[in-house]
């Protein structure tokens, strides 16, 4: 197996130790990755009880099922990332459906925009979080703080070329959320 296709030490002993039943590998995975699962779930449901829901429903399936976990898809971070998505998802059209009363095309299709919008929010979410901290603290300077390439390349203390390349590359990241397919490592996230 070439060394790309090894998973991370700790994502490749972690599923195995949860494929053997150990409780303590779901509390540690839950201790690693509860703030982020109920983050991308509440940005999808903007709703508190239904995102502490999803992430009981997330690792749940993470512990009934951890043989769908596949390396070559990428860490264990995305794939429990691709799983809140999918299930934060599910339980938007399913709420929203129940609150429509009526099947009009009108309102399928205002649902529709509702979930991919909030769909695309929840991918941009995870990629600006994932993203390397030079990437993303370029990013924070210009869009929170209103800062040009040339302000936050005295703020990091980088020269202005690689201000912009910071820039240029953590927007072109973000890009990827409106793909129409998910943004690398959130593959099948829909």
């Amino acid at each position: 197996m070439p060394a790309k296709d090894v998973p991370p030490r700790w994502d490749r002993t972690m599923q195995q130790r949860l494929a053997r039943g150990e409780a303590a590998a779901l509390g540690e995975l839950y201790d690693r990755f509860a703030s982020l699962v109920q983050g991308l779930a509440h940005r999808v449901l903007s709703d508190d009880t239904a995102a502490a829901a999803v992430t009981r429903d997330v690792f749940a399936h993470v512990w009934e099922h951890p043989d769908t976990y596949d390396h070559r898809q990428g860490p264990l971070r995305t794939w429990i990332a691709a799983t809140t998505q999918r299930l934060a998802v599910q339980k938007l059209r399913e709420t929203e459906t129940a609150a429509l009363g009526g099947d009009s095309p009108e309102e399928l299709a205002a649902l529709e925009s509702r979930v991919r919008h909030a769909s695309v929010a929840a991918r941009a979410d995870y990629i600006a979080h994932s993203m390397p901290h030079p990437l993303r603290a370029a990013l924070e300077l210009a869009y929170f703080q209103r800062r040009d390439y040339r302000q936050a390349a005295a703020d990091l203390g980088v020269t202005e070329d690689e201000a912009r390349r910071r820039l240029r590359l953590g927007l072109q990241l973000l890009a990827t959320a409106h793909d129409t397919g998910a943004p690398p490592g959130l593959g099948g996230a829909r």
